[in-house]
């Protein structure tokens, strides 16, 4: 059997392979960017998030005669829209 004939299909193959391997590379990495972005708009979400449950936990912890004030003024705040609500989930 003569493999003369094989070598241009062996360098086909590896060329196309090599291709391949690159597309993958490229998407891997955009799907990281995709990753540390969506990370991070958790991680916000995560902080705001907190800081009305130690808000919350304020008022339930306080016995006193302003809770019904507070709370109202709790209502009456208004939030900042963010980006998070352009997508359609509400914060």
């Amino acid at each position: 059997m003569n493999l003369a004939h094989l070598i241009p299909i062996a360098g086909i193959l590896s060329g196309v392979a090599i291709m391949w391997i690159c597309y993958k590379y490229m998407e891997l990495r955009v799907r990281a960017r995709a990753l540390e972005l969506d990370a991070g708009e958790q991680a916000e979400e995560k902080r705001q998030l907190l800081g009305r449950l130690a808000a919350l936990e304020r008022i339930a912890a306080d016995r006193g005669v302003h809770t019904a004030d507070q709370i109202d003024a709790l209502r009456d705040r208004t939030f900042e829209p963010s980006t998070a609500t352009e997508k359609g989930t509400v914060r």
